[in-house]
């Protein structure tokens, strides 16, 4: 089993060894028992409060490369042509502080029937799918500590 305890951020000029595909919600642990694409376990232990991003590379005890993909999960996508009603439908989601990726007049949400729902309502179209979801990092994102 590997081991990890090191980011080394999104660029790094090593050899991979492997791809490590994580959906949203694993990215968001700091401690995580997976495997990798190949079927290897590893187990990662990372600070906490700091999501691993798509692309990201990280460093077993051992020195071995990995990278993070973004796994496909199943999403809702909902979409329109009207930027009054897009921006409503965000302010609705982030009022109710859902994860959300936003996209030019698209936005993906988990599966939620009671949004989907809203978003209906709001005059968007709903539909599911399965892909790689990357919510928005958020306004406190960066570290910083306001008192």
């Amino acid at each position: 089993m590997l081991e990890i305890y090191d980011r080394l951020g999104l660029h790094c000029h090593e050899e991979k060894f492997a791809t490590l595909a994580l959906n949203h919600d694993q990215r968001d642990k700091g401690r995580l028992r997976t495997f990798l694409d190949d079927g290897t376990e590893v187990r990662i232990f990372l600070e906490r409060g700091k999501p691993l991003l798509v692309g990201e590379y990280l460093k077993t005890q051992c020195g071995k490369i990995i990278q993070v993909v973004g796994a496909e999960e199943a999403i809702t996508i909902a979409f329109c042509d009207d930027w009054l009603m897009f921006s409503k439908a965000c302010y609705h989601l982030g009022n109710r502080h859902v994860k959300i990726q936003v996209g030019e007049l698209w936005l993906r949400i988990t599966p939620d029937h009671v949004l989907e729902d809203m978003l209906l309502q709001l005059g968007l179209a709903v539909e599911s799918e399965s892909a790689v979801f990357i919510p928005e990092s958020g306004a406190y994102s960066h570290g910083h500590h306001h008192h």
